[in-house]
């Protein structure tokens, strides 16, 4: 689909500028900055803990086996205590 912009000046030549340098046409880079912050736009309302809700699913063996000498030393602690 065809339309009609208006872009400042300077944020033109800056785009442009990136589009030649990465050797792709300006419509093709203004689509994909449009398509990325549409998708950074759908991030932002979703909850952001979400996307790591669970990445450190793989450390709770660790956790619990941390937890188990924190206690078992506390334990001597207050069999010292006593």
């Amino acid at each position: 689909m065809k339309t009609t912009l208006d872009i400042p000046n300077t944020v033109y030549r800056r785009a442009k500028s990136a589009a030649a340098s990465r050797g792709i046409p300006f419509r093709a880079l203004v689509s994909e900055a449009l398509a990325d912050k549409l998708r950074a736009q759908n991030d932002k309302d979703a909850k952001p803990w979400m996307k790591t809700f669970g990445k450190l699913r793989h450390l709770h063996r660790e956790t619990a086996r941390i937890n188990r000498i924190i206690e078992d030393e506390f334990g001597r602690i207050e069999t010292l205590k006593l």
